[in-house]
């Protein structure tokens, strides 16, 4: 049964979401403030964090930039505002997706069961390959190398960098890239991609101010080159 961490600080919310959290299948945790949300994220490894960002003792941003820095869970971001900035902030620390409040239940729940199909969709048991130049990335350990040096990725990073290897020298829209790495349920934006491809770009090349591997195309999105010796 896979396991939702919801760190929500508005009781009533808190346990209508996990009412029909519960329902759904998923087996539910909750914590009120952010230090406890994130001690129990730390030592439950739940399979989604649900988190607001507005949290007493320690504010959601907070504990999605220090969970990023230690685990791939997913995240589902809560903000009670609809400023632009919020959501893009949680995008730049590692969100994988956010609602904005008020929201439907039947729109989180939707957000809900497409992340948990999108970490699932990797295949078990496959393995391939890929080298590229001084990157070598091997899908069946997921792990990826420039020159002797082992990457440290996220998932999604990982599967970013698989994508554009695997089809190098094509141009391959932001939507494109959604679809393939995210999933054609994603329920995001196109944004997404461009701060994994900053954070892609800070790990892989050589100079991110002036990649040799992601190329950016005007007006489509990004094409992997292996640069001519």
């Amino acid at each position: 049964m896979p396991t939702i961490l919801l760190v929500e600080d508005e009781l009533t919310l808190s346990e209508t979401l996990r009412y029909n959290l519960e329902r759904e299948g998923y087996s539910v945790l909750s914590a009120a403030d952010g230090v406890h949300g994130l001690e129990l994220a730390r030592r439950e490894q739940p399979d989604l964090l649900i988190l607001d960002i507005m949290l007493p003792r320690l504010d959601g941003f907070s504990v999605c930039r220090i969970l990023r820095q230690e685990s791939d869970v997913p995240i589902l971001m809560l903000t009670a505002r609809q400023d632009e900035v919020d959501r893009i902030a949680g995008l730049e620390l590692g969100a994988d997706d956010y609602v904005a409040k008020p929201f439907s239940l039947g729109e989180l729940l939707a957000r809900v069961r497409a992340i948990m199909r999108r970490t699932d969709r990797q295949p078990a048991g496959s393995r391939e390959v890929l080298d590229a130049g001084a990157l070598r990335v091997d899908t069946g350990s997921r792990r990826a190398w420039r020159d002797s040096a082992e990457l440290t990725l996220s998932q999604k990073e990982f599967d970013l960098l698989t994508c554009l290897i695997r089809n190098r020298g094509m141009a391959l829209s932001r939507d494109v890239l959604l679809e393939r790495v995210w999933g054609f349920d994603f329920l995001g934006d196109s944004r997404t991609v461009d701060v994994h491809i900053r954070w892609l770009r800070e790990k892989v090349e050589p100079d991110p101010g002036r990649p040799i591997y992601i190329q950016t195309v005007r007006g489509v999105g990004y094409r992997f080159e292996i640069p001519q010796s």
